[in-house]
């Protein structure tokens, strides 16, 4: 029995566009290599700068640093060294604030939960204010605290990743389990995959089953110095920038606002 041109016709423009939209684009980057690779640390933690910055700077290594001003106020001089030295300083809001279901953040008495769209802008150029006051650079790039991208709760519930986009280049997200297509990632909600507490044969595993499609691998950390829950191992960070450093592997390795604008200068259009 012949379908019906009604039912025929959306199944044949379904898998048309599915199709379409599967196809490989291809991305190149330069240098020839297959994939761009960034590193990124989170907070402005004291030990980024007290051992990290050093092993970075022995290999000319340029990370995305995503900084609040509690932290940098202790290590001003130090963090004003890391600007000098070509590392991407970037916004992580002023107040570092997550969902409620943080204890630490309950006990404070504020959350995402009680927040409005308004008081998050405000909070994220505060961060923004001080960034450019304290160390010079006004950041184009973001990332949110905890990965949480909302405030409100419920059917009250709303997004701010329109606030990034409004702001800044980039937003960045955490926790994620995918790397990003460089021809259709959006630049708002760019995914990280964590280092924090991994051994370097763990995270080289990581990326090499990222490498699809010539993806862009955004890697994100803490505390750098005894590998734990939220450290990168110093001895495992070193390992790692050898590695991506080494051109038979075949990687791009720049900062997160670096990427970004040569992704975004050669994407192709993904229908």
């Amino acid at each position: 029995m012949l379908k019906p041109l009604c039912v025929v016709l959306p199944l044949l423009l379904s898998s048309q566009t599915l199709a379409k939209s599967s196809d490989y684009l291809g991305f190149d980057y330069p240098n020839k290599a297959k994939n761009a690779v960034s590193i990124s640390f989170d907070d402005a933690r004291h030990s980024q700068v007290d051992t990290g910055l050093a092993l970075l700077n022995k290999y000319q290594v340029k990370a995305t640093f995503y900084v609040s001003p509690f932290n940098v106020k202790e290590r001003v001089e130090k963090w004003q060294m890391a600007v000098k030295t070509g590392h991407e300083i970037a916004n992580h809001t002023a107040s570092h604030l997550c969902t409620g279901n943080f204890e630490w953040l309950r006990e404070l008495g504020v959350s995402l939960e009680q927040f409005t769209l308004k008081e998050m802008e405000q909070d994220i150029l505060k961060g923004q204010d001080y960034i450019k006051a304290t160390l010079n650079v006004t950041p184009t790039a973001f990332a949110y605290p905890c990965g949480n991208t909302f405030v409100g709760r419920g059917a009250n519930t709303k997004s701010y990743v329109p606030l990034i986009a409004k702001h800044f280049k980039t937003g960045r997200t955490w926790l994620d389990e995918t790397a990003n297509n460089p021809n259709f990632t959006d630049f708002s909600q760019l995914t990280s995959l964590p280092i924090d507490g991994l051994t370097f044969e763990e995270i080289k595993k990581t990326i090499e089953q990222h490498r699809t499609n010539n993806s862009w691998i955004i890697l994100a950390g803490h505390d750098i110095g005894k590998r734990d829950q939220y450290t990168t191992g110093s001895d495992v960070l070193e390992q790692l920038v050898v590695y991506l450093q080494d051109p038979k592997n075949g990687f791009w390795l720049d900062t997160v606002s670096n990427v970004a604008d040569y992704v975004e200068a050669n994407r192709k259009a993904f229908d």
